[in-house]
């Protein structure tokens, strides 16, 4: 998936195609935030003006790096995760043990897109770092970045409850919702209040 040409992952996008969907969507976007964090890293490291941040920025730049190939595996991770999915829905409904293989193929659809989640709070760590530490040159991408960490937790969430909404055991997909449900509402006040401190400083 993350071999994928621009034009062919959203052509595909477009498409009644199973996959790539919201996930894996999900999932760019939030490569997306940690690549423009390790951008803003990029044009900070070595200068004067930020010397006093010299190691931390070589440690975001690092971690940065990092998420960006995480949230691009997790691309596959989702779209591989829809396959058993489908072939369970597709089980005549009076087949026994049909029940018992849907029910672990959504708990296993769930799995990538709540990693997305998780993982969105690492790359909003970064931000928040950047707000301050980033080259003001680039201050306007820590900015975007802050979007696209946004929309992916958000997006990914959905693709959590959609499939813990079908899930017959009720305890693991409430708990489930709660746990993402705790870190979606963290990272999005952080990347609000980040989006919100980068614009106070360009306008």
């Amino acid at each position: 998936m993350k071999d994928k040409k621009i034009i062919d992952f959203t052509n595909e996008l477009c498409s009644n195609a199973p996959v790539p969907g919201g996930g894996g969507a999900s999932a760019l976007m939030g490569a997306i935030g940690a690549s423009l964090c390790s951008m803003v890293g990029e044009l900070t490291t070595g200068k004067k003006k930020y010397a006093e941040y010299q190691a931390d920025i070589e440690r975001i730049l690092d971690k940065a790096k990092k998420l960006n190939s995480e949230m691009l595996d997790l691309m596959q991770k989702d779209a591989d995760a829809f396959e058993p999915l489908s072939k369970a829905y597709g089980i005549p409904k009076d087949t026994e043990g049909r029940d018992a293989i849907l029910e672990e193929a959504l708990k296993v659809a769930a799995e990538a897109p709540f990693e997305i989640v998780a993982k969105c709070e690492e790359v909003a760590d970064l931000i928040e770092e950047l707000v301050i530490k980033g080259s003001r040159l680039a201050i306007s991408d820590v900015g975007v970045a802050a979007s696209a960490c946004q929309a992916a937790v958000n997006g990914a969430a959905m693709n959590v409850y959609i499939n813990t909404k079908l899930m017959k055991d009720r305890e693991y997909a409430l708990a489930l919702n709660e746990k993402t449900e705790t870190i979606v509402n963290n990272v999005t006040n952080r990347c609000i209040a980040a989006y919100s401190e980068v614009l106070k400083g360009l306008k």
